[in-house]
C-alpha cells in the first residue's frame, strides 16, 4: 500500500514541477484591442450576413447548382467549399462571389463531384 501513496506522490510532485507558470490577469488590465478594418466610410457588413449575401447571388446565378456548396466570411474574405457538377461553375463561383459587396477576396475550395460516389 505504500507503493502506491508513494507513487502518488511521486505523479503529484512531476505535475506541479513539469507544468508552466501561470500569471492572472489584472482586474485593471486593459484587453487588446482588435485593429479597425480598412473602412472607405461605409460601414461593412457582418461577416453572417456577408456569407448569406454570397449564398443568395450563387442560387441565383444561371446554372449554378449552391446545394452542395458551403460559404464562409471573414472579414471580407470568402470561403468556398463543397462540391459542383463541373469545372465551369467552380471558375463561376469564383466570378459571381467577387461581384457580391463586401467582398475582398475569394478562396475557391470547391471540387468536382463524380456521380454514384
Amino acid at each position: 500500500m505504500k507503493a502506491f501513496d508513494v507513487a502518488g506522490l511521486l505523479f503529484v510532485i512531476g505535475c506541479v514541477t513539469l507544468t508552466p507558470g501561470v500569471h492572472a490577469q489584472t482586474a485593471n488590465a486593459m484587453p487588446m484591442a482588435s485593429s479597425p478594418a480598412a473602412n472607405s466610410g461605409k460601414a461593412t457588413p457582418t461577416d453572417k450576413q456577408l456569407a448569406r449575401d454570397v449564398r443568395k447571388a450563387l442560387s441565383k446565378a444561371p446554372n449554378f447548382n449552391v446545394s452542395n456548396v458551403f460559404v464562409k466570411a471573414r472579414a471580407g474574405v470568402i470561403t468556398l467549399s463543397g462540391s459542383v457538377s463541373d469545372g465551369h461553375q467552380i471558375q463561376q463561383a469564383s466570378e459571381v462571389t467577387m461581384g457580391v459587396p463586401g467582398v475582398t477576396s475569394v478562396s475557391n475550395h470547391l471540387t468536382i463531384y463524380t456521380k454514384g460516389y
